[in-house]
């Protein structure tokens, strides 16, 4: 394994740990902004949905761009 295979997996177990850990509190947070707005609860739960894959696409971008940096 080569030295930036070796940070490519860090960085997506970082990635998968740090959803992980989101999606794991997602519902109490949801339910407790619901509690003041049913819409922003809405808002917030999707954006975090919605942030694990724009990071993925962000990143795809990212390496169609940089083909010479691999």
């Amino acid at each position: 394994m080569t030295p930036k295979d070796k940070k490519s997996a860090v960085a997506a177990g970082i990635i998968i740990l740090g959803f992980g850990f989101a999606m794991y509190f997602l519902p109490k947070l949801v339910l407790w902004i619901g509690a003041f707005s049913p819409l922003l609860a809405t808002a917030i739960g999707s954006l975090i949905l919605l942030s694990f894959f724009m990071i993925f696409w962000l990143r795809a971008r990212y390496q169609r761009r940089h083909k010479d940096d691999m």
